[in-house]
């Protein structure tokens, strides 16, 4: 029998990418079957997602956590939780990626405490931890700790991993979030080359890596990048994004081996592009998004997640996953994608576009450099009031349709949706129950964690080896370890190191942020800017007084910042304190700064209970002329019941004109305060 040839004109297929789908929700048992059934729809690697409380440090039982709980991901408190997570699903033959920053740490301590509980070798443990804190601080807002010693977790887990799971991945660098905040192309490759730079050089310079060993180090660096619907200059940003990074490796670390220095990196595409308006269109864009980072074998992603077609409506369900999913594998399976060497090779245009994306991202480089590297340009502020600023013009573009969007600012009519035809089922719920449970079950863990059948030492100890360790410099992954084998929680293990490391409070940039919309006579915001001004004059003070309030752990700080910028712009005060504020808090400035309306912001679906909580508070308070208006990721149910309880209005993302929200907010000021309508038009 002869040796079966390709098909004529085939050529041999390179490897697909890894396909993974970024899942988790209400409880650990509820994700590990979720897992397990997208395993066994083909999916190639885990992507896990956590929630805010495990993002940010904290039990499910903190203040904080309230409405946050099982929410964005699963909660993971503690081992027990870890190994629930993964029951079945042998660790050992994984790759995992964690999304986690400010506790990578501690969550790749529960992960191999439970893979050697699997019986796994741990050397061949494969995955990811993001453990990229410099764009928590500009973007994502799960940070905990400050700069300096945020740094420090991630350079002893570097050191750790080098040593320990030489096939992990301990930091992936993500640009991903700062295109998600307003970042340029420039800007992301700049940015996340100067964080790269900011680890490597405390790496090198901790004395815990020999010279020798840097290859090692080079070679396990990921970045985690996004890819927008501009097909063209994505695919060329990651060339450019390549070509510098093996320059910088080769230059500034000698690293000479070439395997080295290539760059890996893995993608979500772009989840900020998904529009609540016509969301069917989502499909496309991601479809287009994907091939950014497909179709250019130079340049083509070792993993790739797309978010779902209903992502702007709320969590996305099994089967919308099932749909992104399906989506990679019939261009990896069906089409002759992966039979062809690099198909833009030569391209005088694509070497163009590369060549000006290098140019002008290393001078961008220069220049944080000049001031001193990544960390100093976060602490300055440098960097956040530039991502505020560059999202503000975007936002403005999109406004003037200038920069069109099908379905929101051109096309706008459609045909019914059977897609969204009832919106109650076209998205997941987490039933509101599960946080009850999981605080049950935390409860019942830290009472009976020393007893049968888990037999834990008790963690105090442990947990005071960990707060003396930090105070000294030796690396803290030994001890994390043996706070997970204790037992200890998330928010213990937090805890301890907030005591010792204190915590951070990043730059909001919205002081400093330029004016991206210029008040031209005549124009919208020229005439929302005369209807603050004269509202002011009837209520007989100098300015409006505006707080924008981020209550809870949702960390997504750019809409609250473009309210922000743009209240400013059109003559408010604004009083806005940054993220992660109880609504007590948010209360108590409110009364203090005296403001005329609070704006909530909103993206992680804790809205029905923090937003009804606010509106409580200043009703006890004799506040309820204060008018309060909610903006998030908030399905139409919700915002009915929002309005009942008192909200004066809800804004969701298919309202994209700022300006016009901004009109609306004074609207309702003058309306809570009886002053009749003004025949000013905005």
């Amino acid at each position: 029998m002869t040796e079966r040839q390709p098909a004529e004109g085939r050529r041999e297929k390179d490897r697909p990418w890894l396909m993974r789908t970024y899942a988790g929700h209400s409880t650990a048992e509820a994700s590990n079957e979720l897992y397990r059934r997208n395993l066994a729809k083909g999916q190639t690697g885990l992507s896990v997602a956590f929630d805010l409380p495990t993002q940010t440090g904290y039990d499910s039982d903190h203040i904080l956590a309230r409405g946050e709980v099982g929410r964005v991901g699963v909660p993971i408190a503690h081992v027990g939780d870890m190994r629930r997570l993964f029951q079945d699903i042998p660790l050992e033959q994984m790759n995992t990626s964690m999304t986690i920053n400010a506790t990578a740490m501690w969550l790749l301590a529960l992960y191999q405490v439970v893979a050697e509980e699997q019986g796994a070798d741990i050397t061949k443990l494969q995955g990811t931890t993001q453990n990229d804190i410099v764009k928590e601080y500009l973007s994502r807002g799960t940070h905990v700790f400050p700069p300096g010693p945020s740094l420090r977790l991630t350079t002893d887990m570097i050191a750790y991993t080098v040593s320990h799971l030489p096939k992990w991945n301990p930091i992936n660098i993500c640009s991903y979030h700062l295109q998600e905040a307003g970042a340029t192309p420039v800007q992301e490759i700049a940015y996340a080359m100067s964080t790269a730079i900011a680890v490597l050089d405390a790496v090198r310079d901790s004395g815990q890596v020999p010279q020798e060993r840097m290859g090692d180090v080079v070679g396990r660096i990921s970045f985690f990048v996004n890819a927008g619907v501009r097909f063209i200059e994505e695919m060329c940003k990651m060339r450019a994004f390549g070509r510098i990074w093996d320059k910088v490796t080769r230059e500034r670390y000698g690293i000479e081996n070439p395997k080295h220095r290539r760059f890996r990196y893995g993608v979500q595409v772009n989840s900020l592009g998904l529009t609540e308006a016509q969301p069917e269109n989502n499909v496309q864009r991601i479809v287009l998004e994907m091939l950014a980072v497909t179709l250019s074998k130079d340049a083509r992603a070792r993993a790739v997640q797309l978010p779902a077609w209903n992502e702007a409506l709320g969590l996305p369900r099994p089967w919308d996953q099932q749909w992104s999913l399906r989506i990679q594998q019939v261009l990896a399976y069906e089409s002759d994608l992966l039979e062809y060497e690099d198909i833009f090779e030569g391209s005088k245009v694509i070497e163009e576009k590369v060549d000006g994306l290098v140019e002008a991202a290393l001078a961008e480089m220069d220049r944080i450099e000049e001031m001193g590297g990544a960390m100093a340009a976060v602490e300055s502020g440098y960097l956040k009031s530039q991502l505020v600023a560059s999202h503000a013009e975007r936002r403005g573009r999109i406004e003037s349709g200038q920069e069109k969007i099908v379905g929101v600012n051109i096309f706008e009519g459609t045909e019914p949706n059977p897609l969204t035809a009832d919106l109650d089922t076209a998205i997941q719920t987490v039933d509101p129950a599960v946080e009850a449970r999981v605080i049950e079950a935390l409860q019942q863990w830290r009472d009976s964690r020393y007893q049968p059948p888990f037999n834990h030492p008790r963690p105090c100890k442990a947990l005071e080896r960990l707060k003396e360790a930090a105070r000294g410099t030796e690396n803290l992954m030994e001890a994390t370890l043996e706070c997970a084998r204790a037992g200890a929680t998330t928010g213990e293990w937090a805890g301890a190191l907030r005591e010792v490391f204190g915590e951070f409070r990043a730059p909001t940039g919205v002081s400093s942020a330029p004016v991206a919309v210029p008040v031209e006579e005549g124009s919208t915001l020229a005439l929302v800017r005369r209807k603050v001004d004269l509202t002011a004059e009837d209520l007989g003070v100098g300015k409006l007084r505006f707080l924008v309030g981020k209550p809870g752990l949702d960390g997504h700080s750019n809409g609250a910042e473009q309210i922000a910028v743009r209240a400013r712009d059109a003559g408010f005060e604004v009083v806005y304190q940054g993220i992660r504020l109880t609504p007590e808090q948010i209360v108590d400035a409110a009364l203090a700064e005296d403001v005329h309306a609070v704006g909530l912001s909103i993206l992680s679906g804790s809205h029905a209970q923090l937003v009804p909580d606010v509106l409580e508070r200043l009703r006890v308070a004799g506040a309820t002329d204060i008018p309060v208006i909610a903006g998030g990721i908030i399905p139409n149910g919700d915002a009915e019941q929002l309005r009942q309880a008192g909200v004066a209005a809800v804004f969701t993302p298919k309202d994209f004109d700022i300006t016009g929200i901004i009109g609306r907010i004074v609207d309702e000021i003058r309306k809570a305060n009886k002053l009749d309508p003004l025949e000013v038009p905005a």
